[in-house]
């Protein structure tokens, strides 16, 4: 067991980009609006386990399915895209109708934490680096996501709803571009892999 500050530094900041906890304020903030509860210590304890088994059995969960990392990631930019359209366009697709605990699992911490890029990255991080070290460095993300899902409240008040507002639309266009990012990424790479057969 080998523990490295740059590993963990390194693991540290991919995760933190691919989670992008404060590009997901406005999207909290939505939740919170549509009367949905959020409990940042469930948002954060599920987002960890569930990052903590894929890290582990990832692969070989997806492979019991019959399913490649590359057709996950498609789904999973799917879902991010129509949030992002919500986000740009203020309509609502996603519907929360649900028991009103639920947001703290759906789309919370699957897929905006738990998703298929930070799935990627960790199974991606793990081929680099020592075990130990991506765990301390999702370790830290997730501390840093429990803070701002604790201070959410705060950062409206102080940005006020107008800030909001232009966080939404803003964030709803990087959100957008990620999506369709991460959709042409892997979609490319599947058509690419059925050319070759």
């Amino acid at each position: 067991m080998n523990i490295s500050i740059l590993e963990i530094t390194s693991a540290f900041v991919v995760l933190f980009a691919i989670i992008d906890i404060l590009g997901s304020v406005p999207i909290i903030l939505g939740i919170k609006q549509k009367n949905n509860q959020i409990n940042p210590l469930m948002v954060t304890t599920i987002s960890f386990v569930v990052m903590l088994g894929f890290l582990f059995a990832g692969d070989i969960v997806l492979k019991l399915f019959g399913v490649d990392i590359k057709s996950f990631a498609v789904a999973g930019s799917i879902i991010i895209f129509i949030m992002a359209f919500e986000m740009t366009l203020g309509v609502e697709i996603f519907k929360m109708d649900g028991p009103t605990n639920v947001a703290s699992i759906v789309p919370l911490a699957f897929p905006l934490i738990a998703g298929p890029g930070s799935f990627t990255s960790l199974l991606s991080l793990r081929a680099e680096y020592q075990t130990i070290n991506i765990i301390i460095a999702l370790m830290l993300n997730m501390i840093f996501v429990f803070v701002v899902l604790r201070m959410t409240d705060k950062i409206e008040r102080w940005i006020g709803k107008g800030g909001i507002y232009i966080l939404r639309k803003f964030f709803g266009i990087i959100l957008l571009a990620i999506a369709v990012k991460l959709f042409a990424t892997n979609i490319a790479s599947i058509f690419g892999s059925l050319m070759h057969k």
